[in-house]
């Protein structure tokens, strides 16, 4: 069975994919590379025995998504990863955001929507909840006004999708992650962004490595346990599993409606001194960091309520944090040897 992953050499569609060779599937990625390299594909490979069918392609040329669908008619399932992502970028340039989040999302749609049956998986987002009211975040939990562009584009793509199955054939599930950390255990694929890390965990073990002189804490007057802003950190190869799970169930057609949701976090929020602690713990190594103001876009605390997921998905995310932080301090030590 045919399964499109589009950003498919990006950190959790990397991992994914993985995940989707180990289950039988044959696997057809489509990435822009404008935040990964083609050696991702290297490490698929060694994982699994097996490379992917791999095709250089920009979401946002209409045109080459067309011509795609055209010579791919026998894709059974599309898992959509592609977008842009760092909460802090999107407030400094929300034009790249609506244009790559959004147009990419609607011409995959536009070519979907002529199949007689087709599967969705979206890339969703905790951002979708702004700040929530209540902890934990329930599937429930009212839609908030985004706190950035990038969730903003999370909370319209939604609603695209669910107009648009309403009226055509397609069927959907939507996963909104809290936030994914760490590597494969066998090291062979892993987080790398390029440039500056957005994200607290590879500007950890980049920091630990001696590539930054140290790790900004963007604030310490939160309303939280000892100042820092709360997260749910989970292991992306649990995430990428949900994936697979959630991808089974629209294929299997056990889906009950025509768009599911569902939350994908551990259940637990953890400290950005936590996280800052699990790493020391893990690598043997004192982290240089600083306190610095609070950063536009971000909330004081997030984490899911996963009983959805739990129990209708039948999936469960399985790492601590500290094999997580592990595993991703692992990933960073081999990347730079």
């Amino acid at each position: 069975m045919k399964i499109l992953v589009t950003g498919g050499l990006g950190f959790i569609g990397s991992h994914t994919v993985v995940e989707l060779q180990n289950q039988g599937f044959e696997v057809v990625i489509v990435d822009d590379l404008s935040n990964t390299s083609l050696s991702v594909l290297e490490g698929i490979k060694n994982i699994t025995g097996k490379i992917p069918v791999f095709e250089k392609l920009d979401l946002r040329e209409k045109n080459s998504v067309q011509d795609f669908f055209k010579r791919n008619q026998d894709i059974a399932g599309v898992i959509h990863f592609a977008a842009s992502k760092a909460v802090g970028e999107s407030v400094e340039n929300p034009l790249l955001y609506y244009e790559n989040n959004i147009n990419a999302l609607v011409y995959l749609l536009q070519e979907l929507q002529k199949k007689e049956a087709a599967n969705f998986i979206f890339s969703s987002s905790c951002t979708v909840y702004g700040q929530a009211e209540k902890m934990p975040i329930t599937e429930n939990a009212p839609i908030q006004t985004a706190m950035s562009p990038y969730g903003n584009t999370k909370q319209i793509g939604e609603e695209i999708i669910t107009d648009t199955a309403k009226v055509t054939d397609i069927n959907a599930i939507l996963l909104r992650y809290f936030n994914p950390i760490g590597s494969h255990p066998s090291a062979e694929i892993g987080e790398l962004p390029l440039g500056v890390p957005q994200n607290l965990v590879p500007f950890i073990t980049q920091t630990g490595m001696g590539l930054r002189k140290e790790l900004s804490v963007y604030g310490n007057d939160y309303p939280t346990a000892d100042g820092t802003a709360v997260r749910d950190y989970i292991h992306v190869v649990d995430l990428a599993k949900a994936h697979v799970i959630a991808l089974k169930r629209l294929l299997d057609k056990k889906n009950l409606e025509k768009v599911e949701t569902f939350n994908l976090g551990t259940g637990t929020g953890s400290s950005v001194l936590e996280v800052i602690q699990a790493f020391e713990k893990v690598s043997g190594k004192k982290l240089p960091y600083k306190i610095v103001g609070r950063r536009e876009g971000d909330i004081t605390e997030a984490y899911a309520n996963t009983d959805k997921a739990n129990t209708v998905l039948g999936w469960k995310a399985q790492s601590t944090l500290e094999e997580a932080m592990a595993s991703a301090w692992k990933w960073e030590q081999k990347v730079r040897s």
